[in-house]
């Protein structure tokens, strides 16, 4: 049985319900969607006793306010710091937290990082669309975050254990990513290549689409027009016709004709989003095996924080 956990007071600018994303659906032109931060979503779930693919809402920018209306209930935020406070105290993050009914839960300025994660013991109680709950409200998908709506938990545990971490998480606003060369190699000279892995390129804007980035150095313009629209994969580098490189994302398009440089690996997107507007980023080349190993590297890191805090 469902019950009834939050009150939207604000929505505010980004909020949505977000999850591990849709799988196995561009082919037929549906967005992915999913949270952009992933470590950050399962860690939240994975605190309140929650599967790690469940659904989070994710915060970001101009945080959301809401009243509890449950009589408890286990909350956990994870991510970046947007000052979050209850009944106007401010609180720890990466850790369980109790609320109860009447509770105000809020957000102020960003501290460090761009996207947070809100997790509730027993998980967000939102209809599957395609296989995921995430939100996606240019094709209609998912469940929109409205103001004076009640949100629903699927379940809420009477009692449920303290739990926190020690890890140090922060969000700087310089990063280096690494990233796989190619597909398009072809498009871009040496000298592009040595420009792409020597300067840094600052975050012009973003948004869940994708982060269009700005450098010293222009990429050279394509030597002819002729790519064909192919599969967009996350984190795929786009450079468009004024040489400025977008890192596409989360909601990005299924299929595109520009050419790409590279992509950033898995591994590294959790970071790479968390840069907001005027933040830094540096690109690493990397192999296909370095980047597996980093992936198996986060997934035996959020394996051991599933054991540990069970």
């Amino acid at each position: 049985m469902t019950t009834p956990i939050f009150q939207v007071d604000k929505p505010g600018l980004l909020t949505s319900f977000q999850d591990l994303g849709r799988k196995n659906h561009q082919s037929k032109g549906v967005v992915a969607s999913g949270a952009m931060d992933t470590n950050s979503c399962q860690i939240a779930n994975l605190l309140v006793g929650n599967q790690k693919e469940e659904a989070c809402i994710e915060v970001a920018v101009q945080g959301p306010s809401f009243t509890v209306t449950a009589k408890s209930a286990t909350i956990s935020i994870c991510g970046a710091d947007l000052s979050p406070v209850i009944n106007g105290t401010p609180v720890e993050m990466w850790k369980t937290l109790q609320v109860k009914e009447g509770d105000k839960l809020q957000f102020g300025a960003p501290k460090s990082g761009v996207y947070a994660y809100i997790a509730v013991s027993g998980g967000f109680a939102v209809p599957k669309q395609l296989g995921s709950k995430s939100s996606y409200p240019k094709a209609s998908l998912g469940l929109e975050i409205k103001k004076g709506e009640i949100l629903f938990a699927e379940s809420l545990p009477s009692a449920f254990p303290a739990r926190g971490l020690r890890h140090d998480f922060s969000f700087p606003k310089e990063v280096e990513v690494r990233v796989i060369r190619g597909p398009h190699e072809s498009h871009f000279s040496v000298e592009d290549f040595e420009t792409f892995f020597s300067q840094s390129y600052q975050v012009r804007q973003g948004d869940r689409m994708g982060y269009r980035l700005q450098g010293e150095l222009s990429l050279s313009s394509p030597t002819d027009t002729g790519i064909a629209s192919d599969a967009i994969p996350l984190g795929g580098i786009q450079v468009p016709e004024d040489g400025q490189p977008i890192v596409l994302l989360a909601d990005r398009q299924t299929t595109g004709g520009y050419r790409r440089i590279g992509t950033v690996i898995t591994a590294d997107l959790p970071k790479l989003v968390q840069v907001p507007a005027g933040g830094m980023i540096r690109f690493k080349e990397a192999t296909l095996e370095e980047a597996y190993e980093a992936l198996l590297e986060q997934q035996r890191f959020l394996k051991h924080v599933g054991i540990f805090i069970q």
